[in-house]
């Protein structure tokens, strides 16, 4: 299946790029618009509407294989890739990647991957590059092979067919109260994130978080359906170390505290500290690992900033230096990429969690529920936006047709044998 033109058009991501810097400084916000001056380069404000660019694979027989290219809500902070600048990258793609695309057989994913994806000028292609192209080439072998990409994943890494749901996991946004309420009453498997990105959310000794954790859990029980009974997740954005204190005992004691508080669930804390680089995130993360596991907690925490790429990730799973990895796509790069990060840590036992941004498109939201079917992930999240109803409609409606049309292909097999 050869590549007879390439279509490049600009677009926009579900949310925005916001400068966490900024924001942890602690400046005010006045509605949606956060007051103040960007710190990360590269931000004009601290709040920026979120941007991609979609690129379209005209294959010989006219069909054209999309996918879309973009950057993560924090772009630029916790080792990532600078803000996404569409001119930029357009320019790049135009000149650098589709010469490669027109003389690759898009039939062969992961061969079309390697080779779309070597080295430019000694060095690594933007992540958003790869995530991009990397979904529509996806879209071409599926295509091709007339099966679904969850398919075509299976059987370039040589894997089952996968039969079990993935559970999905909403993030609330600011709006909390009222997208946790949606969250509860939709039943959603791990709720509810929270955002809590900022000394004011946190509060003095976290007693700020603590209460609301307390709340979540109680909002559960006096909403919910009598055997409901989700996964508790929160985001702290390293506030725990910034508000406490970097010292792992500390941060295992909170840890361990906050779960205490709702002993009826499990309860994920992801990114509790940042330690300012990936080899003392994987030391300083694996010990609190080790005190949490000492005592049996329901706490698990979440690797989240300075785990990017495929190589930070099989750092972390060998180490066992968290108890979950969230596989943020677009800092992956290529989507076969992240179908590896799952299978690594699988491997060693550890769980994993396609993630993802806000930031994302609903193109990049359906390419990523098929690696995280095919490879059978933990959890995987409800994108884009911050809404809850739109994200959980687009990764959930998706799962549910990718799984039917699996058992389809199941009945098919047993009927043809």
């Amino acid at each position: 299946m050869q590549i007879k033109d390439v279509i490049l058009t600009p677009g926009n991501g579900a949310f925005f790029y916001d400068d966490q810097a900024a924001i942890r400084a602690g400046v005010g916000q006045d509605g949606f618009v956060y007051v103040g001056e960007p710190l990360t380069p590269g931000f004009r404000d601290i709040r920026v509407p979120a941007a991609c660019l979609s690129v379209g694979l005209v294959l010989e027989d006219d069909m054209v294989a999309w996918g879309d290219m973009m950057g993560v809500q924090y772009s630029g902070a916790g080792g990532r890739d600078p803000l996404f600048d569409v001119g930029a990258i357009m320019d790049l793609t135009s000149r650098v990647v589709v010469p490669r695309l027109l003389n690759i057989d898009a039939s062969s994913f992961l061969t079309a991957c390697s080779s779309v994806f070597d080295l430019h000028t000694g060095k690594r292609l933007p992540l958003c590059i790869e995530y991009g192209v990397s979904q529509a080439l996806l879209s071409a072998a599926a295509h091709a092979a007339r099966r679904t990409m969850a398919e075509v994943v299976c059987s370039e890494f040589c894997l089952s067919m996968p039969h079990r749901r993935v559970p999905i996991y909403c993030q609330s946004g600011d709006a909390r109260e009222i997208n946790i309420d949606k969250m509860i009453l939709k039943g959603v498997d791990v709720l509810p994130h929270g955002l809590i990105n900022s000394r004011s959310k946190f509060g003095v000794g976290g007693e700020t978080f603590l209460d609301f954790v307390k709340w979540v859990a109680h909002r559960v029980k006096q909403i919910g359906q009598p055997d409901y009974s989700p996964v508790l997740h929160f985001d702290v954005y390293g506030w725990i170390g910034m508000e406490i204190g970097l010292d792992v005992q500390r941060i295992a004691d909170f840890i361990s505290k906050v779960a205490d508080a709702v002993p009826e669930f499990t309860v994920n804390i992801e990114s509790p500290a940042d330690f300012g680089s990936t080899p003392a995130q994987v030391e300083n993360y694996g010990q609190i690992v080790g005190i949490l596991d000492a005592r049996a907690s329901r706490a698990r925490i979440v690797v989240d900033e300075r785990c990017n790429t495929l190589e930070d990730v099989r750092l972390f799973a060998e180490a066992k230096a968290t108890h979950l990895v969230q596989i943020k796509t677009p800092d992956v790069g290529s989507i076969a990429d992240s179908a590896r990060a799952v299978l690594l840590c699988k491997e060693n036992n550890v769980d994993a969690y396609v993630g993802g941004s806000c930031s994302e498109t609903d193109l990049s939201a359906r390419a990523t529920v098929h690696i995280s079917v095919a490879t059978q992930a933990d959890m995987m999240l409800a994108k884009p936006g911050m809404g809850v109803d739109e994200g959980l409609s687009i990764v959930g409606n998706e799962q549910n047709r990718l799984l039917a049309m699996l058992d389809r292909r199941r009945a098919q097999n047993l009927k043809a044998a």
